[in-house]
């Protein structure tokens, strides 16, 4: 590799950062991490009425969330500063102007009500829609006399005749005739500089190397060698272009709040752990060469090339982030269980966070952990372990109140009540022996009455280990109070 690999995550955070968001940003941070390059991260905030702060801070906390550090961007600094596109307007604007003093551009004075009426008659022409170049060579007492109508010219770069070639490193060479790429808008009326301006200048300034993006940007690449030309880049120095494939929903719809693109946010909410979100996500698009879907995020910085990225769309599956998320809770030891899952119970209002919570909450964790895949999942089956007023839910109460199940319930609070040894061993054995073995039992029905009427629920952790971790005392105070219901 000739030059050292830098990349740039530079999204443009009007809202929080979604799962194709991420699927790129951790695609650039692996590239980078993969070649000991550099990852760059920053702000593409000029769109002032729709970026706010609030959006850019969580941007920020959220890739520190999933582990995707950057080594030069907000907060951590470098030579390339500053890293919000707001902050550099004056970059921007000092660009324009040498592309007029160059007369790579020129101001358009056309309104957007002339612009429409050029696109109309263009439409019912059949030919492709674009500017036609009206304001190209206009004289000076043109310019004058759209002056004098209180017009307000935006800044335009000329696109020569002929095509753009370029390498994309996943899809090969790519070709655009210019007659589909007609003059286009580097700066408003109003002097804020648009999207291809500020991208170009910002990548070739700051020394990007490599541009992995969504291939939804994929028409945008010969406006932005365009400006590239005019900045008088070499072709040698021109960034590496690779546009990762669209993610689509499991309609075959491309990915939207319909279909499972919902922002990472909510993933983080429900209980997802950042490494199982990335490990997915990898895999949309990418494949490490085999059949592997537990990946590390060592291994994934490891694994990763860009040589090995899709062209093909790639499906999102909620079924198979869920199993991948249920892998890694299973993976971890239980003070990193305990710590991901303390903060779910105290917002539930299932603990407070004493140490006497905290200590009975890490004995419970085990038996909770094969049964999860999402950490959300930890407050409603650990909840009767700590209701200071216990209840059966109302679904469940029609399941102990008939005369089977007091029978059961009868049977096992005497039984209960001699048992020595609170654990879950000497439970299930006396309830084993008495309800099974005497009265020949079916264990779905014998113990389905007892969950209820120790758990409050049809749904709970494993029964005996549950009714252990309650207590002798709080186990029969309940069945005796379910023999009321």
């Amino acid at each position: 590799m000739s030059k050292k690999v830098k990349v740039r995550f530079a999204p443009s955070p009007t809202g929080d950062l979604h799962v194709g968001n991420i699927r790129t940003a951790l695609f650039d941070w692996a590239y980078a991490r993969h070649t000991g390059g550099t990852f760059l991260f920053r702000i593409e905030d000029t769109d002032t009425t729709r970026v706010t702060d609030e959006y850019i801070n969580a941007a920020i906390d959220t890739l520190k969330w999933l582990g995707l550090q950057w080594d030069e961007g907000p907060e951590v600094g470098g030579p390339n500063g500053p890293y919000l596109q707001s902050q550099r307007l004056d970059i921007y604007a000092e660009w324009a102007q040498k592309f007029l003093d160059q007369k790579d551009a020129y101001y358009c004075y056309c309104s957007p009500d002339e612009l429409e009426a050029v696109r109309e008659s263009q439409r019912a022409a059949n030919v492709a829609p674009g500017y036609n170049g009206h304001c190209r060579e206009l004289t000076a007492d043109q310019i004058a006399a759209f002056k004098a109508q209180g017009r307000e010219g935006v800044v335009r770069m000329r696109m020569p005749d002929g095509t753009t070639t370029f390498r994309d490193e996943i899809r090969g060479d790519v070709t655009f005739d210019h007659k589909f790429v007609p003059d286009f808008v580097l700066v408003r009326a109003d002097g804020s500089p648009l999207y291809t301006l500020a991208v170009a200048v910002d990548d070739v300034l700051m020394g990007v190397t490599h541009v992995l993006r969504g291939e939804d940007l994929l028409s945008s690449t010969p406006r932005q060698i365009r400006v590239y030309q005019a900045m008088g880049v070499k072709l040698e120095d021109y960034p590496v272009f690779a546009h990762l494939p669209f993610v689509m929903g499991a309609d075959n719809a491309k990915l939207s709040k319909r279909n499972g693109e919902v922002s990472i946010a909510w993933y983080r909410e429900q209980g997802y752990l950042p490494e199982a979100i990335c490990n997915y996500l990898a895999l949309l698009g990418w494949s490490p060469g085999d059949d592997r879907e537990n990946i590390s995020m060592k291994e994934l910085t490891e694994l990763f090339t860009v040589e090995k990225v899709h062209s093909s769309p790639a499906r999102f599956d909620m079924k198979k982030l869920e199993a991948i998320n249920g892998d890694k809770i299973r993976a971890l030891s239980l003070e990193e269980f305990a710590t991901w899952t303390m903060p779910f119970l105290i917002k539930a209002g299932i603990i407070t966070g004493t140490n006497a919570e905290v200590e009975l909450v890490k004995q419970a964790l085990p038996i909770i952990q094969e049964r999860i895949v999402k950490l959300d999942e930890a407050p409603q089956l650990l909840k009767f372990l700590f209701v200071k007023e216990f209840a059966v839910d109302p679904e469940a109460v029609s399941k102990i109140t008939d005369a089977a199940a007091k029978d059961i319930l009868k049977r096992s609070l005497a039984d209960l009540e001699g048992v020595a040894t609170w654990n879950h061993e000497a439970i299930e054995a006396v309830l084993r022996a008495s309800l099974i073995e005497e009265l020949g039992l079916k264990p779905r029905i014998a113990f389905t009455a007892l969950r209820i009427a120790t758990t409050g629920s049809t749904i709970s952790p494993p029964l005996f280990e549950s009714m252990e971790l309650l207590g002798k005392e709080a186990c029969l105070a309940r069945i005796s109070k379910a023999l009321t219901l």
